[in-house]
């Protein structure tokens, strides 16, 4: 068994403070968890011990965001951000203009409910509910309020019960408003793309193996079941060591796809099942040593062809 990933800087063990740091929550796509909208319980510290260790990993998180700040952007710079968006608005949509999924909306009978957006936020999943509460708040008198008791009776299903017939269409109209918009980016970035750059950049990945974490929390959900994106890269670390653990980049990122591929390949679902955005991107990318995704870039998806200049 390989060794478990450690910083690069000599700091905590990983995998304690990534399970602090980034537990498990729930997804949006097919494969994520339906985990029903909770509330954290409040627990009083009453002892030494409890508050030693809560300053203790205060401590290592404070450090660890200096670290990371050093490092260079990678996938979070603004044209990389932008080529991540459209490497997966291909494989969601099957076109580069990734704006155009704001207002997307559908049942693709995968047993998660609505999905729509440019993430993909789904009623089954916790992430439509999270990002329609939060846009709630700051946008009180939006057509989507009415559906926040909906939303939580079927959260962890596929039921559209309390949804149709104009949920569809509500939403559409409300994803042309600029703040919308924004409440999908702020949504997006908090709960799938800063948590997997982050982790891709503990793990010493460059933006490759930063845009492959994304991908996969994108479509698998940052969750610790058996097919969310911690279990797949807990089992790729198993089979080869990360560049921060003194790997090799390459042979860690070719684990993780193989992991990813199985995971994908073992989907209930035939229609959950295709691995072109594996297949015929990020292992083309990966076999041709673009380990910081630079630009030409072309990639196949569904048959179709696709040219970044």
């Amino acid at each position: 068994m390989k060794r478990a990933s450690c910083l690069f800087f000599a700091i905590a063990p990983l995998a304690t403070l990534a399970v602090f740091l980034w537990g498990p929550s729930s997804g949006s796509d097919d494969f994520r968890s339906k985990n029903k909208e909770s509330g954290q319980s409040e627990t009083g510290g009453t002892g030494g011990t409890a508050d030693w260790e809560r300053d203790k990993k205060t401590a290592e998180s404070d450090a660890l965001d200096e670290r990371i700040a050093k490092l260079p952007p990678g996938l979070a710079a603004p044209d990389k951000r932008e080529l991540a968006l459209q490497l997966v608005s291909t494989a969601h949509g099957s076109a580069l203009d990734w704006q155009e999924m704001y207002g997307s909306i559908s049942d693709s009978g995968e047993g998660a409910g609505y999905c729509a957006g440019i993430a993909g936020f789904c009623s089954g999943t916790n992430d439509m509910l999270a990002l329609v509460k939060a846009y709630t708040k700051e946008q009180p008198d939006n057509e989507l309020a009415s559906y926040l008791p909906a939303l939580r009776e079927v959260n962890g299903s596929d039921s559209h019960e309390g949804l149709d017939p104009d949920y569809p269409e509500a939403w559409a109209d409300e994803a042309e408003k600029p703040a919308m918009r924004k409440a999908q980016d702020a949504a997006l970035d908090r709960l799938y793309f800063k948590p997997a750059v982050r982790i891709a950049k503990i793990d010493g990945l460059g933006t490759l193996g930063q845009f492959m974490y994304f991908d996969a929390m994108l479509q698998h959900g940052p969750g610790a079941d058996e097919s969310g994106f911690y279990s797949i890269r807990r089992a790729a670390m198993k089979k080869a060591d990360t560049k921060a653990a003194g790997g090799d980049e390459k042979a860690y990122l070719e684990a993780f796809l193989d992991i990813r591929r199985d995971v994908i390949k073992q989907a209930k679902r035939t229609s959950q099942r295709d691995t072109s955005r594996i297949d015929n991107a990020q292992r083309v990318f990966l076999r041709d040593g673009n380990l910081e995704l630079k630009t030409p870039l072309t990639w196949e998806m569904y048959g179709d062809t696709f040219r970044v200049p």
